[in-house]
């Protein structure tokens, strides 16, 4: 089968179409016939070396959300799906093991159905960023009325923690650059603020005691610490984890946590259809454009998901 991987780290253009052997399905595994892969952050840093891969098999596939039709069901998988459903899942890399390709087989609980309505370039932009939006709320546990921030909004993962926390009955304070002003208020942020470093004195200035939690999908780190109220926690993405004061915490999380969470993904999967989650969708380009999608990605600027199609 056709997929688009790398056989050694590099620069965009280390990705390549390469062929391998279509993978079989065992045992609570499903079959999906891939018809379109988002391009994320997290598949930039696994093609330029920047993740450790040593031991996995090459070439090294990328990418993490998938959407298409179930073509197979295994012996044992528990779903409610057919064969010939449009599906969307979330792909945990490994090796060979990736989105980008023609066919993925996956956990059958890493697996739901697409939205209702939606095309597959749509659906593949939700699995992997929404479930990682969902997962640092959960790990928050805000309850409702507390006072939520959010850094990096208007990106894909911004942007769900946003939608996800108004459904959840949270106050979202959210940043923006001027040009994205108008999208992260239209994703519901109650008050959208300038971003960059001053992100944090500007909280104060509209919630003076600070708020009660924040996920920092613009990667602050250290800078957003003063947004918070006394022991308040901040969910970060990559891994930063360093101390603080006034008790205020780093939380890291991983998306793979999540990743065979069913009922999660269905549950985003319902939000999707009913108009909380909005789907983003920057542009859908021929897998073979892998290189310029990343090169694109990197060069920053890109609302909502660059998508290949296979």
């Amino acid at each position: 089968m056709r997929a688009i991987g790398i056989h050694e780290p590099g620069t965009p253009d280390a990705l390549q179409v390469v062929d391998l052997p279509r993978p079989a399905v065992s045992e609570g595994e499903v079959r999906i016939r891939v018809q379109a892969a988002a391009v994320n952050p997290t598949d930039t840093i696994l093609r330029s070396g920047q993740r450790d891969t040593s031991g996995q098999s090459l070439p090294l596939v990328p990418g993490m959300d998938v959407a298409g039709v179930l073509e197979e069901i295994g012996p044992g998988a528990s779903t409610t799906l057919q064969v010939g459903n449009a599906v969307m899942g979330i792909v945990v890399p490994r090796g060979s093991h990736g989105a980008y390709a023609e066919q993925v087989v996956l956990p059958a609980g890493s697996v739901t159905a697409a939205p209702r309505g939606s095309s597959p370039v749509e659906a593949s932009t939700l699995p992997m960023n929404g479930l990682t939006a969902r997962l640092a709320l959960d790990t928050l546990g805000l309850p409702p009325g507390s006072v939520l921030a959010v850094t990096g909004a208007a990106g894909a993962m911004g942007g769900y923690a946003v939608q996800l926390a108004k459904a959840d009955g949270l106050t979202v304070i959210a940043d923006a650059a001027e040009k994205d002003e108008e999208l992260v208020v239209g994703l519901g942020a109650d008050v959208v603020l300038p971003r960059g470093e001053e992100f944090a004195a500007r909280v104060r200035e509209q919630f003076p005691d600070g708020v009660d939690g924040a996920v920092d999908g613009a990667m602050l780190h250290a800078a957003v610490a003063p947004a918070l109220r006394d022991g308040g926690t901040v969910i970060t993405i990559r891994g930063y984890d360093e101390a603080s004061e006034r008790g205020v915490r780093f939380h890291p999380i991983l998306v793979a946590d999540y990743a065979r969470e069913q009922q999660k993904l269905d549950t985003l999967r319902q939000q999707a259809e009913d108009g909380v989650l909005s789907l983003r969708v920057a542009e859908a380009v021929p897998a073979e454009q892998a290189p310029q999608a990343h090169r694109r990605l990197e060069a920053g600027g890109v609302r909502g998901r660059l998508v290949l199609t296979f």
